[in-house]
């Protein structure tokens, strides 16, 4: 009989760019997984779900907001060694505007997040979170060629 604790299984997470003009919503983690990082919202995929599903989804739960236009943009492979319980995340990057432009943020989870605000891509706050980074230094772009 083998005692080893069993492998971990990669986990699938949806993560939104939710544009506004030239800033996108970002807040501060306080989940395990990188704590006091600025994420995008999102979480993970449940059985059954579209990837556009899930990003409306979960931008509700966590920001009351609405959201339209929801298109995919890139996938990521992320292995987390340096967490407290590393983790192998999937990410689907998908890209929303807001359903109602004049509607606020509002942090409806806030033991897993500081709260949301909307920064300027070109002067984003720092830490972010390993994937978000990741994709920040290799020069990707969530906008869509009119607007940056």
């Amino acid at each position: 009989m083998d005692n080893r604790p069993p492998s971990p299984v990669p986990e699938v997470g949806v993560a939104v760019f939710l544009l506004k003009g030239k800033t996108v919503l970002l807040g501060r983690r306080r989940s395990s997984t990188g704590h006091n990082t600025f994420a995008l919202p999102g979480g993970h995929l449940e059985f059954g779900e579209s990837f556009e599903e899930c990003a409306a989804r979960e931008l509700k739960e966590e920001t009351g907001l609405d959201i339209e236009k929801i298109e995919f943009l890139t996938v990521t492979n992320n292995v987390l060694l340096e967490e407290v319980k590393p983790v192998h995340i999937v990410a689907v990057f998908m890209r929303a505007s807001m359903a109602d432009p004049n509607q606020l943020p509002q942090n409806i989870e806030p033991d897993k997040c500081d709260g949301w605000d909307w920064y300027d891509w070109k002067n984003l706050p720092k830490p972010l979170f390993g994937p978000l980074e990741t994709m920040v230094l290799n020069g990707f772009n969530p906008f869509p060629a009119d607007v940056i």
